[in-house]
C-alpha cells in the first residue's frame, strides 16, 4: 500500500495519536492521506534510496495555515513512487524540475536523488515554510554530497519562494520555460486558484516539457476537476495529454468528471494522475 512507505521516528504516545494510527486497523477500508505536523517528524522510506527524514513546517498565521503545507499528503508520496520507477515516462535524470506547492519538499527531493540535473523546490513565499523545504534539503540532499557513489552524482537543488500565478517577479523572469519537469502535488482543492496555478505551470514548462499533476479526492471531485476543464487549460496554455485515477493498492481507473455521491472513507484512498504539456497552435 502506499502508505506503508511512511514511518515516524518516534511515535507518539498520546492516546488520540495512538488512535488515528490504529484507525486502518479498526476500520480497515480507511486510509491516511495527511502525515505528521510541525511536532511530528516522518520518514519516507524509499526503496531507492532509503530513509528520507522529513519534518513540517509550523505556519505563522491563519492564512498561511490554510494553505496546509504543513502536511505530507499521499499525492506526495506517489509522485515520488512514481519517479523512483523511473523509465521513459517517469524518469528525471539529467532534466531540470520544478516542483510549486512543495509542502515538505519530498517530490524535489526524490527528483534531485533520481538525477536531475537542477531541481528547484519551491511554496508559497511563507519564511517558515521555505525555511522546513532548505532544513530537508540539507539534511537529505547536502549530507550525501560527500558521500561516495549517488552523493557525487547529486545535480543542484534550492529552495525558492513562488506565489502561483506572480510572473513578473525576478524568479519568474529568469526561469520562463526553463524546466524540462513541472511536479504538482496536491494543490487542486481551491478552485479560485486553479487559472493562478495553471499560468505558472505553462510560464515555467519548457516548449517539450510535461508537467505531473497528482491530487487527492479528499476535498471532493468537484473542487479538483475544473483544473482540468479542457477550454480553461488552452486558455492558459496547456493540454492534458493524459488522466486516469490510481488508488493506494495500485488499482486504476479511467478518470471520471462527475461519479455522483461518493463515499468519504472510499473518497480518500484515491488520486487522479494527470500528464500536462504545452498547448501548440
Amino acid at each position: 500500500m502506499l502508505t506503508d512507505k511512511i514511518h515516524f521516528p518516534n511515535p507518539s504516545t498520546e492516546p488520540e495519536d495512538i488512535l488515528s494510527s490504529s484507525l486502518g486497523v479498526i476500520f480497515p477500508d480507511d486510509i491516511t492521506n495527511q502525515h505528521g505536523d510541525s511536532l511530528t517528524p516522518i520518514i519516507y522510506l524509499s526503496p531507492v534510496h532509503g530513509a528520507i527524514h522529513l519534518t513540517l513546517a509550523d505556519p505563522q498565521g491563519e492564512d498561511n495555515r490554510r494553505l496546509f503545507s504543513h502536511f505530507l499528503w499521499n499525492a506526495a508520496v506517489l509522485l515520488a513512487e512514481y519517479m523512483e520507477e523511473g523509465g521513459e515516462e517517469w524518469g528525471v535524470a539529467g532534466t531540470s524540475v520544478l516542483e510549486v506547492g512543495a509542502g515538505t519538499g519530498l517530490g524535489g527531493l526524490v527528483a534531485c536523488l533520481r538525477g536531475a540535473r537542477r531541481t528547484v523546490v519551491s511554496d508559497y513565499p511563507a519564511e517558515e515554510v521555505l525555511e522546513n523545504i532548505r532544513t530537508n534539503v540539507e539534511r537529505n540532499v547536502t549530507v550525501r554530497r560527500g558521500k561516495e557513489g549517488e552523493g557525487k552524482a547529486l545535480g543542484e537543488i534550492e529552495v525558492r519562494g513562488h506565489e502561483w500565478g506572480v510572473l513578473d517577479d525576478g524568479f519568474a523572469v529568469e526561469n520562463k520555460s526553463a524546466f524540462g519537469r513541472v511536479l504538482v502535488a496536491d494543490c487542486l482543492w481551491m478552485p479560485w486558484q486553479h487559472g493562478s496555478l495553471r499560468r505558472s505551470i505553462c510560464w515555467f514548462l519548457s516548449e517539450e516539457g510535461r508537467a505531473w499533476v497528482v491530487a487527492g479526492f479528499h476535498t471532493g471531485r468537484e473542487k479538483m476537476r475544473g483544473f482540468f476543464d479542457e477550454a480553461a487549460c488552452r486558455e492558459d496554455g496547456l493540454v492534458v495529454e493524459k488522466i486516469w485515477e490510481r488508488n493506494a493498492d495500485g488499482a486504476e481507473r479511467a478518470w471520471v468528471e462527475d461519479r455522483g455521491i461518493e463515499d468519504v472513507t472510499e473518497r480518500k484512498r484515491w488520486l487522479v494522475v494527470a500528464v500536462l504539456k504545452k498547448a501548440t497552435g
